[in-house]
């Protein structure tokens, strides 16, 4: 697998468009475009600093649910 397909399969698990996923993760648009087409390539680290902070973002929305889920069943 190539770095430009590992980057857009991480675009992809999220369900973002290019635009969309540039804002989350701060990187400018062009330099994702450039990436996933293969006219860059980005550092080695980059897609899995990306994965890190996308398994981080997902932990924290199963937790927040779980929270959230607590505090009805103790209202109940």
């Amino acid at each position: 697998m190539t770095v430009a397909d590992s980057i857009h399969d991480l675009r992809s698990s999220v369900g973002m468009n290019r635009k969309e996923f540039s804002k989350h993760t701060g990187i400018p648009l062009r330099t994702l475009e450039d990436w996933e087409a293969g006219r860059r390539q980005p550092p080695e680290y980059i897609p899995r600093l990306i994965s890190y902070q996308l398994k981080y973002e997902e932990l924290l929305q199963k937790l927040q649910g779980k929270k959230y889920q607590d505090e009805q069943q103790s209202r109940d």
